[in-house]
């Protein structure tokens, strides 16, 4: 059975914009990958609310969201491994981060240069978050002053970035829509899109690695 770890943030974790919970089990989209899988690999979900590429979030110090201090552990942890996918790029388009595309694609860089060093012959897949929306709730804008125009720029960089790196790629927003009450997070029905959607994706990734 191959092995696939999924490292994210509250996308990946399954974040219900209009509960302020998680989508039940079956419906986050690693679940949903998971089972279109059909038993033949092992999906380990590792998403946390807030976590970036490579910057360092201050509002909670008890919490590290940086994913380039955490990766190197997980790594290790879920040890030895067939795939990593990565979505991540949501948070690190906050202003009080980074807010650029082209600051969370230097941050991608990064956590490919920590695999390739930790696991060189190990299979990446990026994946790039959908593109925001205005919001109900925030004035028209994203959650927490995101612009919908650098999420629209991000998908592109990360496939360049792909490219460079012989990583795959996908780009969610292809998919997927955000929901308009925060702009940002997914609705039950997006979310199990994007999980669905990589099911033929990872199968085939998965058959060059036999």
């Amino acid at each position: 059975m191959f092995e696939i770890l999924i490292f994210g943030d509250s996308l990946t974790r399954g974040a219900d914009p209009g509960q302020h919970r998680r989508h039940p089990f079956a419906d986050r989209w690693p679940n949903v990958l998971s089972a279109g899988l059909a038993g033949r690999a092992s999906v380990a979900a590792e998403g946390l609310g807030g976590r970036t590429t490579i910057y360092d979030d201050e509002s909670d110090q008890r919490i590290d969201r940086n994913g380039s201090r955490t990766l190197p552990t997980l790594l290790a942890s879920h040890s030895p491994l067939d795939l990593l996918i990565i979505m991540l790029g949501s948070n690190d388009l906050k202003p009080e981060m980074c807010g650029t595309a082209d600051g969370v694609a230097i941050g991608m860089a990064k956590l490919l240069d920590i695999v390739e060093s930790a696991q060189p012959s190990l299979k990446t897949l990026i994946v790039s978050p959908p593109i925001f929306v205005g919001s109900e709730q925030h004035g028209g804008n994203p959650r927490a002053g995101r612009s919908i125009e650098e999420s629209r720029r991000l998908g592109p960089l990360l496939e360049q970035l792909a490219i460079r790196r012989k990583s795959a790629f996908f780009d969610a927003s292809t998919v997927a829509r955000s929901s308009p009450i925060d702009g940002v997070h997914l609705d039950r029905e997006n979310t199990r899109a994007i999980g669905l959607a990589l099911v033929p994706i990872v199968q085939a990734i998965l058959d060059c690695l036999n």
